[in-house]
Formats: structure tokens, C-alpha cells, sequence
């Protein structure tokens, strides 16, 4: 019997290496078999058995060639943005024979200037740092970098042992990590689950409240059965239908639908999504991309919001949640724009009915010092 792997809580958070997140290597001191920015591609790793290269097995991760020089592998990441890193997971997904034996994670919060002095990444299979690019970077120190993850032992990519899920104690904040493997071999993907900690915007400029980048976070769902609503997020538009939220089919939808004075159809069920907002502020507008979802995305939209006065939010919290965008149509396969103007708010609640799925929410505002601003009322 295939022991099932626990999946952490921290997995739950946002996530800030992936590609379509914004997270970017910037640096791998080897790229023989497969080049590194396969290992935070979003999609699942795959495995194509006949599948060769000029340089041998193609492999869907990061796999460097058998070392015959004293050292180690290692390469650099910039995350999406600067955050506090909660938990990590290190897939082997398929490097059954060839997987990195161990690994290990420093961390840094760069400024501009040492950003600088990175070389211009050139990701080309079948090759190696040269000399050159290896001395610039060493002028960043990374090997004194702080110790997230000490040097720990990896499992095999079979099914059963592929997810090495590793908890991080650090209240830091960080911009680049440097992911050490010991001395050679492969990784599918990695991913780096924590919150964003970014540097608040001026109060004049308009801001999607409601990424990531900005700190937004996914706090609670009714459903995420074919995917998390905390993609809905990310700053890049949607890869495909895996890349957004989308929920099962309710089941007690009408056998037969009929449609209310406003448009939207009559249902008698509804999914919806919490998130805390980056910053608290005003929301001027919202965008709902429905991109990819052709035949399965939701009737309507409602968009409602509060004013959390400690931040914090549970699935048995009760709070009255203010209406910012009243129930509106949405189309298949297609970005929608809203116009609105909220009280100050910290959180919003996403409901869509009757169920389905859909890519991307913006909401742009502008940012308020909240000493000042007006509660809204939890119960």
C-alpha cells in the first residue's frame, strides 16, 4: 500500500518561485541535462520515456551532469517579490536513479546594487557557468547567505517518496534564495510557499490590492476541487485552466435553469473565496479574467468586503461582509471590468455562482493609512 504524503499547512500560503508567480533563475552553475527554469515551471512535471537530447535523457526538472570537478551544484532564484519564507517543497517527480542526494537553501534580501552585479542568465541545455560568471557572482558572498534549510537528504521521484515538503523557522524577509544540491543530479520542481512583505506603494498610485505582490493572500474557499483559488493572484495572466480556481459542479443546481430580472441565472448554490487584501484601501475597479474557461466558467460574479480591525480572519469568524460589486454576468474566455468605490477595506470575499471557475481577479485601489479609516462592523 502507497503511503499517502501529508501535505503541510503552509502549502495552503501563496506561492513565490514558480514562473508564473514571478520568480526567475538568475543564476545554476550547471544546465547539462535539463536547464534550470524547468524547476519552477507551473506545470506538473511529465515523464516521456523515449524521449533524448544531443545530451542524453531530456528530463522535465533541473538536472545537472555527473560532477568530475571538486564542488557542488547550486544556482540562484529571485522570488516574485520579497517575502518571508514559511515552507518548501522539493519534487523529484521521476529522477528515480538520478536525483539530487541532498540539498540545502540559503537566503538574502538584495538590494539593487548587489542585483546588479548578477551576470545576464543565458539558460542553454548542455552547458556551464563560465569562469567569468561564476567570479561575479561570488562578489554576492552567497555561500555566507543565512541558512534556511540545512543540508537534508532528498527521496527518490517515485510516487510514493517524490514530495519532500520541508517547514522554514525564519521571521526574515527575503528577495533571492540559493537552492544548494549535493553534489549533482536532479530536481522536477520547487516551489516556496510564505507571505509577501513588500514595500508599501505611495497613496496616489493605483495598486491591485488584491496580488500577491502586494501581499494579498487566500485566507479560506467553500471548494477548490480542479484548483486553489489563491492562483487567481498571481500577477501573470493564466497558463490554462490549472492555473485558476475552479470548483466542482454543485450538485443540487436545478434541473432546469431560468433566469432572474437581472440576467444572472436563478441558483440555489454559490462557492466563494476569503482573501486578505496586501495593503487595506479603497478598490476603484476590478477585473475578472475568465481566460481559458470555455465551458465551465461561472454565471455571475459578487465581490463584498470588510474591515478586519486585527487582521486575522477564520472559517467561524462571523462578519458582515459589505457589497463593492453586486452580482454581475460574466462570458467565456474573457477579461471583465468593473467600476466601483469601496469603503476602506482589508479583506474581500469573492463568491461566484452557481459554480466553475475562472483565471484572474485584479482589484485596483488606492492604498490608506488605517489609523484614520473607518471599521467596518464584525459582528
Amino acid at each position: 500500500m502507497i503511503e499517502k504524503t501529508i501535505v503541510p499547512s503552509f502549502a495552503e500560503l501563496s506561492e513565490f518561485a514558480s514562473t508564473s508567480a514571478g520568480g526567475k533563475v538568475v543564476f545554476a552553475s550547471d544546465d547539462f541535462f535539463a536547464t534550470c527554469e524547468n524547476m519552477i515551471a507551473d506545470s506538473e512535471p511529465v515523464y516521456i520515456a523515449d524521449k533524448y537530447t544531443e545530451f542524453g535523457k531530456w528530463m522535465d526538472g533541473w538536472e545537472t551532469r555527473r560532477k568530475r570537478i571538486p564542488g557542488h551544484d547550486w544556482c540562484i532564484l529571485k522570488l516574485a517579490t520579497k517575502c518571508v519564507v514559511r515552507g518548501l517543497l522539493v519534487d523529484t517527480a521521476f529522477f528515480t536513479g538520478n536525483y539530487a542526494p541532498k540539498y540545502s537553501i540559503q537566503a538574502a534580501c538584495l538590494t539593487s546594487e548587489e542585483e546588479a552585479l548578477l551576470p545576464e542568465r543565458d539558460s542553454v541545455m548542455g552547458s556551464a557557468c563560465s569562469e567569468c560568471d561564476l567570479e561575479r557572482v561570488k562578489c554576492l558572498g552567497s555561500d555566507k547567505w543565512e541558512e534556511i534549510v540545512p543540508i537534508t537528504a532528498l527521496r527518490s521521484g517515485y510516487e510514493e517518496t517524490r514530495m519532500n515538503y520541508q517547514k522554514v523557522v525564519s521571521d526574515e524577509a527575503y528577495t533571492h534564495i540559493r537552492v544548494n544540491i549535493y553534489p549533482d543530479g536532479g530536481i522536477a520542481r520547487l516551489r516556496v510557499f510564505g507571505e509577501a512583505k513588500p514595500e508599501a506603494p505611495p497613496s496616489d498610485q493605483l495598486v491591485d490590492l488584491a496580488s500577491l505582490l502586494t501581499g494579498a493572500t487566500c485566507l479560506g474557499y467553500s471548494n477548490a476541487h480542479y484548483g486553489h483559488p489563491k492562483n487567481v493572484i498571481k500577477p501573470k495572466k493564466g497558463e490554462s485552466m490549472a492555473d485558476g480556481w475552479e470548483t466542482a459542479r454543485q450538485l443540487n443546481r436545478p434541473e432546469v435553469l431560468e433566469t432572474s430580472d437581472d440576467g444572472t441565472l436563478k441558483t440555489t448554490g454559490e462557492e466563494w473565496a476569503v482573501f486578505k487584501l496586501g495593503f487595506t484601501g479603497r478598490i476603484q475597479k476590478i477585473c475578472v479574467d475568465t481566460e481559458h474557461f470555455k465551458g465551465n466558467y461561472p454565471d455571475s460574479i459578487k465581490v463584498e468586503g470588510a474591515f478586519l480591525d486585527n487582521d486575522e480572519w477564520t472559517y467561524s469568524k462571523p462578519v458582515v461582509w459589505y457589497n463593492i460589486l453586486k452580482p454581475s454576468k460574466l462570458s467565456a474566455h474573457n477579461e471583465h471590468w468593473f467600476s466601483c468605490n469601496s469603503d476602506v477595506i482589508s479583506h474581500i470575499k469573492v463568491t461566484i455562482a452557481p459554480d466553475g471557475g475562472f483565471s484572474r481577479i485584479r482589484a485596483y485601489g488606492y492604498v490608506e493609512n488605517t489609523s484614520s479609516s473607518k471599521k467596518l462592523h464584525v459582528k
